[in-house]
């Protein structure tokens, strides 16, 4: 290996140097955004801002908004990998967030498990991370140290260049990082812009005899530039003590007052504290009134009490800070109206704090689970400002392509890219490439295998294709894996559900159809490697729409079937009584145009409210006409599915 040439105190880890003595540079990815749903927007408000339909599944984010919620600011919660997402977001975004606070794992053996409930009952069950979620905990610690370093210095560098001018960033570790992430934010943020190394302590079970026990973490306050950082030291004052209020004996129309001596030399009193009020009346020259101010200046450090388990604040995650903590860091280094970022936002306590205290916010988690808590612990809010889910969906799969398979720099690469494509994704479902059909690639035992298109969804059209070659060739069973659907295409074939209308048409073929999602874990080279990747069935639901009066609608959920109900464990899943108990979510937008979902009626479970209602409010039309309803259902793990129903409103 080259000579590294080290000129200033750093910390050195394995694989942080290149071969040939270089710095390993970070990779910046810009890919676009695609919007999945706006949340409390009008649709009229949408309709202003766009100026037309875009006839997608989904609008790509074009981050022309302003920078006030007047000006069209909507918060931002983004789905997917944060190196990714934080990369994409330079180009917009770059000096222009206020306040970062991250609280990335720090532990080998961290929990990231997290507790669901079930049912009007609220029978807990605890889900493990999710194999994506694994992959990159894996990833973290794969070589120990050095890895974990890498993982978070990459992260760091893009997180500085997101910063603004008087912004600051918060790094939440514990004992077994605190001192190495020291040393690597010197190196990124710069020694002179370090600020505090604050002690977050708590109260816990008293467990160790063989050391002091460990009841603090360490949070670094880095700012962007030396000087000129926002911190609003008046605004996390604390209170004063019973003892420091009682020598505040005086009152006057300015508050409470002590008399204190002013320090003249020659004074008989001098520098005296709590003087007599004689001396004030005889001698008010060598005597002064100190007030009590609001509250006494915080320190570094913070007896914050965790979560406990009764807490209305717990929301089931392992990892959930209390509002509390990231409340004193928010009054204390942002201002309404300034931008705040959180990268691993998990149940999303930075976000819902940065609501309550009227800041801007963006936030992102790579857990399909932490974007569903969040999303509803906003909805939660009395007010909720409105707010966008995004995504990078197949802006990152054609990404991962490009970059797992070749570039399509030509038709020949292009057909060899889509080949190897093929090739994998059948191989990782267990099946055998099959040549010289149309529209079937495979065949896993008795079934032909159709698979989807990394950069569009697999369409009723593409299905039936398939399915009549399938016919012609006297195949009984199609499976199709897909990465998104076109609306219509959902539902498990068995006997116990009726099936979606495509299920049908399979049907009348002779052909059972399985329609089978195709996870985000196939992008992760240690998720394949170790034979964690899942297709699971589509979930289903049925639904019926009435027209209770004129040019008005309801929609009443009658029936859903989940495919994750293997991830209960048996003696829970005895305990659940109808089908609506695997359901936790479910929204209705009135007016879909196959782009954006907008959601305009919602009913969630919460720990305080387990009973969720099966019947939407009415809806009423400002005209009667042909109307797109979409509505969403997302089951007690985070997933979800949706479904289109065509109505005529009269």
């Amino acid at each position: 290996m080259a000579k590294i040439e080290i000129t200033k105190t750093e910390l050195v880890w394995p694989g942080k140097y290149n071969e040939d003595g270089t710095l390993k540079e970070v990779p910046r990815v810009s890919l676009p955004f695609q919007v999945i749903e706006t949340v409390n927007e009008s649709r009229a408000t949408r309709e202003a801002k766009k100026g037309g339909v875009q006839q997608t599944l989904f609008d790509v984010w074009e981050g022309k908004e302003g920078d006030t919620f007047e000006e069209g600011w909507r918060n931002k919660l983004v789905w997917g990998d944060n190196l990714l997402v934080m990369g994409s977001l330079l180009e917009k975004f770059a000096g222009k967030i206020d306040l970062i606070y991250i609280d990335p794992p720090f532990a080998t053996g961290a929990d990231f498990s997290f507790t669901t409930e079930i049912g009007e009952s609220g029978e807990e069950v605890t889900k493990e991370q999710s194999v994506i979620e694994e992959k990159a905990y894996r990833d973290t610690w794969a070589s120990g140290y050095p890895s974990y370093l890498d993982m978070i210095r990459s992260r760091l560098l893009l997180l500085r260049d997101l910063l603004s001018a008087r912004g600051s960033i918060y790094v939440h570790c514990d004992w077994r990082m605190a001192g190495m992430l020291r040393l690597l934010c010197d190196e990124v943020f710069g020694a002179e812009c370090f600020q505090n190394e604050i002690a977050w302590c708590y109260r816990e079970a008293i467990n160790s005899t063989k050391r002091w026990n460990r009841k603090h973490d360490s949070i670094l306050f880095y700012s962007r530039e030396p000087d000129g950082f926002c911190f609003n030291p008046d605004a996390v004052l604390q209170p004063h003590s019973e003892a420091t209020v009682k020598k505040y004996k005086y009152t006057d129309e300015k508050g409470r007052y002590r008399l204190m001596g002013r320090g003249i030399v020659g004074s008989p009193i001098q520098s005296a504290r709590d003087v007599a009020p004689e001396w004030e009346r005889t001698h008010p020259e060598l005597v002064y009134r100190q007030y009590l101010r609001a509250g006494t200046y915080a320190v570094d450090y913070w007896m914050i009490d965790v979560i406990n388990q009764a807490s209305n604040e717990r929301v089931g995650y392992a990892t959930q800070k209390p509002e509390e903590l990231l409340a004193r860091i928010l009054k204390a280094s942002s201002n309404p109206g300034d931008l705040v970022a959180d990268f691993f936002c998990g149940s999303g306590t930075t976000l819902a704090v940065a609501e309550k205290l009227g800041r801007r916010w963006i936030g992102c988690d790579l857990g399909r689970w932490a974007i569903h808590v969040t999303r509803k612990r906003l909805l939660g809010i009395e007010n909720c400002k409105p707010f966008e889910v995004l995504n990078l969906g197949r802006y990152e799969r054609q990404y991962w392509q490009g970059v797992t398979f070749g570039d399509k720099k030509n038709r020949a690469v292009a057909e060899q890219t889509l080949y190897e494509y093929l090739a994998f994704m059948l191989r990782l479902y267990g099946a055998q490439p099959v040549a010289g059909m149309a529209h079937l690639h495979g065949k896993k035992g008795k079934a032909m295998v159709h698979i989807g298109a990394v950069d569009a969804p697999v369409t009723i059209d593409e299905v039936n294709q398939a399915l009549d070659e399938c016919a012609k060739l006297k195949q009984t069973e199609l499976h199709v894996l897909g990465w998104e659907w076109e609306m219509g295409l959902a539902g498990p074939n068995n006997d116990v559900r009726k099936g979606s209308p495509m299920h049908e048409i399979a049907k009348h073929k002779g052909v059972k159809l399985l329609l089978l999602q195709i996870p985000r874990e196939v992008m992760e080279q240690q998720a394949v490697e170790k034979g964690d990747v899942r297709f699971f069935e589509l979930a289903y639901f049925e639904a019926k729409i009435t027209q209770p009066k004129q040019r008005t609608v309801q929609v009443e959920l009658v029936d859903f079937a989940t495919p994750n109900a293997d991830l209960i464990p048996e003696d829970v899943r005895s305990k659940i009584k109808k089908w609506s108990d695997y359901i936790d979510y479910w929204a209705v937008d009135w007016d879909f145009q196959n782009d954006t979902f907008m959601q305009g009626w919602v009913a969630y479970r919460t720990r305080k409210e387990r009973k969720l209602p099966l019947v939407s409010d009415p809806h009423t039309y400002e005209k009667p006409g042909k109307y797109r309803i979409l509505v969403k259902v997302i089951d007690i793990f985070g997933n979800d599915t949706s479904q289109a129903f065509d109505v005529e409103v009269k």
